[in-house]
């Protein structure tokens, strides 16, 4: 109601009003397992405050989250680890590849590390860096909310 006591209409299609609701909305689930990791936690804390792009709420059960953020090494033991993680998730779904590791192997180009994550899951943003900076998540993060 306005002002005046007027009542308005907000005419939409539901697929947009969803779309925007899970943009604003995302629910990350973190797959932290090295130094990449640790710049995550920094990309959360009040300096850079992930939060106000709305990825506040961290979830550690993946039925309960539609961001998984890889963030680190994946050897060969954890990938099936990884792509059970993936399936439990329920849809839309996206993934965020964080850092060189998770997007290439970084340095380890041995039988024992994955090389790059888009081998076992689809990806839909690649955060470069080693480790990358917040900024760089950020950037990652809105790369991302634009294309949902």
């Amino acid at each position: 109601m306005g002002k005046d006591g007027a009542t308005g209409f907000l005419t939409t299609r539901l697929e947009v009003a969803a779309s925007w609701a899970r943009r604003n909305s995302l629910w990350p689930l973190p797959f932290g397992t090295s130094c990449c990791g640790i710049e995550m936690m920094a990309t959360l804390a009040a300096d850079y405050d992930l939060a106000r792009f709305g990825a506040e709420v961290i979830r550690f059960s993946p039925r309960q989250s539609d961001l998984l953020i890889v963030a680190g090494i994946v050897c060969a033991k954890m990938a099936p680890v990884l792509k059970t993680i993936y399936e439990q998730m329920s849809e839309p779904k996206w993934v965020m590849s964080f850092g060189v590791c998770a997007s290439s192997g970084g340095i380890f180009n041995v039988y024992s590390v994955v090389q790059g994550i888009d081998t076992l899951i689809p990806v839909n943003v690649y955060v470069p860096g080693c480790p990358p900076s917040p900024e760089a998540v950020i950037h990652g993060l809105l790369q991302l909310q634009g294309t949902i």
